[in-house]
Order: C-alpha cells, then sequence, then structure tokens
C-alpha cells in the first residue's frame, strides 16, 4: 500500500509523520486489497481548540473509503479516522 501525506498550511514533524505511518500501515491486516491511502492533514481557521483536522482517502477496488475527523490534535483526529476506517474496512470485507 502506498501511503502519501498532504499537509495544508503546515509543516509535519517527523513524530507525526512517523505516527501516520505506523497507523496506517496497520489498516493492511483488516483489508488486503488497499491500493493506496492518502492522507491530509489541516488546520481548520476556526476559534476552536478542536481545529485539527485529518482525512483518509483508502483507495480501494469499488468506492473509496472517506474518513474525516476533527479534533485537538493531529494524533487523535488520526486515530479517530483509523478506528473508523477500520471498522468500514471489516464491513466491506465481510460484504466482498
Amino acid at each position: 500500500m502506498k501511503i502519501s501525506v498532504q499537509a495544508i498550511g503546515l509543516t509535519p514533524h517527523e513524530p507525526l509523520e512517523s505516527h501516520v505511518d505506523k497507523k496506517v500501515s496497520k489498516l493492511d491486516t483488516f483489508y488486503d486489497k488497499i491500493l493506496e491511502c492518502k492522507v491530509f492533514l489541516k488546520v481548520e481557521n476556526t476559534s476552536d481548540k478542536s481545529n485539527k483536522t485529518s482525512e483518509l482517502i483508502l483507495v480501494v477496488p469499488g468506492d473509496d473509503i472517506v474518513v474525516k475527523k476533527t479534533s485537538s490534535s493531529f494524533e487523535e483526529s488520526l486515530d479517530l479516522c483509523v478506528d473508523a476506517a477500520k471498522k468500514l474496512l471489516i464491513k466491506k470485507k465481510e460484504l466482498a
């Protein structure tokens, strides 16, 4: 699976990039037909503390899986995305 990370309006530091790789690469264990994973990290323009948005786009045969979550840190929003994507992948595998 190819993993690409795009940070919009910020430069991701090394611990964040390794966190992304570690979390996203685990998704392969739930569904082995993932071709590519695109990760988008963005700081929302709000006064709210929960303004870090992570979006995962999993390119799989059929319809792509898109998950978007916002929280107070990129690590937390990424973890929420991975958890949601995990559930969707398991459901997709059962239906296949």
